[in-house]
């Protein structure tokens, strides 16, 4: 006989929360080797050596991680304008994504115009984007998560990591069928993660009366914002995910 556990919203949230928690700390140790190693200078070798070295622990494991590294500032290494040190799990182990980085180049892309590049420089703080297709890395969707680097008080890049939504979802679908109803998670845009609504794809945007305002609650620091028609919306920590149950 199988026992079927119902967790309460808040309980959900806080698993949610400890799942995505646990790539956070990895990406923190990452920054702060980072920052330790550049101090002793700034030049591609260096940052090579680095990345290469906790990206191929990080994706050799079976782990959430798909893709790790760090993407430099531009002008902020001795040798490089632009440079990004980021590696890719490959069936053979990993393996470096190849990158453009000649802005001459007519197949040359900005890295600071994406999202994972423009909120953490704005912001100062570790960002979730996606879901999204990642046609840069693996074609796929995809949530990258990146946290800023500094030196001296200077963001010289951001460092972080790749997850498939797919995998993500082998972690947290069980999570969400513990609710006693209809749950979906969902990013601070309201963009689905997953959901157990079989109607809700990840990457779709969701549209829900009331959503834009409990979205805006939890980002001034609701743990909790009641939804229009029934249900509600709660924060998972500080992952800027957010849980959404039905009544």
């Amino acid at each position: 006989m199988t026992t079927i556990t119902t967790r309460t919203p808040a309980q959900i949230a806080e698993r949610i929360a400890a799942v995505l928690d646990q790539i956070f700390t990895t990406i923190d140790g990452w920054r702060d080797r980072i920052e330790h190693d550049l101090a002793a200078g700034f030049t591609t070798a260096l940052v090579d050596e680095v990345a290469a070295s906790f990206a191929a622990a990080a994706l050799a494991d079976d782990t959430l991680n798909t893709g790790a590294g760090f993407v430099a500032t531009p002008g902020v290494l001795d040798d490089a304008q632009w440079h990004l040190a980021w590696w890719l799990r490959a069936p053979s182990g990993t393996r470096r994504l190849a990158t453009i980085d000649d802005p001459e180049h007519e197949q040359f892309r900005d890295y600071t115009a994406l999202e994972w590049w423009r909120v953490p420089a704005r912001t100062g703080a570790r960002h979730l984007t996606g879901p999204y297709v990642d046609y840069l890395c693996t074609d796929d969707y995809t949530v990258t998560i990146t946290t800023p680097v500094r030196v001296d008080g200077e963001m010289v890049g951001v460092v972080g990591t790749d997850a498939l939504v797919d995998r993500l979802e082998r972690e947290l679908l069980p999570l969400l069928r513990s609710a006693s109803g209809s749950a979906t998670i969902v990013n601070a845009s309201g963009r689905v993660v997953t959901s157990t609504d079989p109607h809700l794809e990840p990457g779709a945007i969701l549209r829900r009366e009331g959503l834009v305002e409990a979205l805006a609650a939890l980002r001034d620091g609701a743990a909790a914002h009641a939804l229009t028609g029934g249900g509600r919306a709660l924060a998972c920590g500080d992952t800027s995910l957010v849980l959404l149950v039905e009544s």
